[in-house]
């Protein structure tokens, strides 16, 4: 662990902040693959980029505003594309980590036919 390079922080290491962008992205994951499940469509591949935005103030202290997720996931059925995608939405309805944030976490999803 480290501070994040901006804090004079090893950029090799992770920081507590890609941790929180981690949690987030794994608790949409396995919320999505419910979702998924629950509609029968078949997760070939799911992977995810998140991006954050952090505000500082003048004490050097600061807040994460929004985060931002960026699904890419693969199915094997074409005519379950637009329920895979809207399902995003409801993943990010039941992710815990997600309602436990005082910001916006936002998703922009691409689904692929695999």
């Amino acid at each position: 662990m480290s501070a994040a390079k901006a804090f004079k922080g090893d950029p090799s290491l992770h920081n507590p902040e890609d941790l929180l962008l981690s949690s987030l992205m794994s608790c949409h994951m396995m919320s999505y693959l419910y979702v998924c499940g629950l509609h029968q469509i078949n997760v070939l591949t799911y992977t995810d980029n998140a991006t954050g935005t952090l505000e500082t103030d003048e004490k050097g202290s600061g807040r994460f505003v929004e985060v931002h997720l960026h699904p890419v996931v693969t199915i094997d059925n074409p005519a379950q594309k637009d329920l895979a995608n809207a399902l995003h939405q409801k993943a990010n309805e039941l992710c815990f980590i997600a309602n436990s944030c005082n910001f916006k976490v936002l998703h922009s999803a691409t689904c692929n036919v695999g």
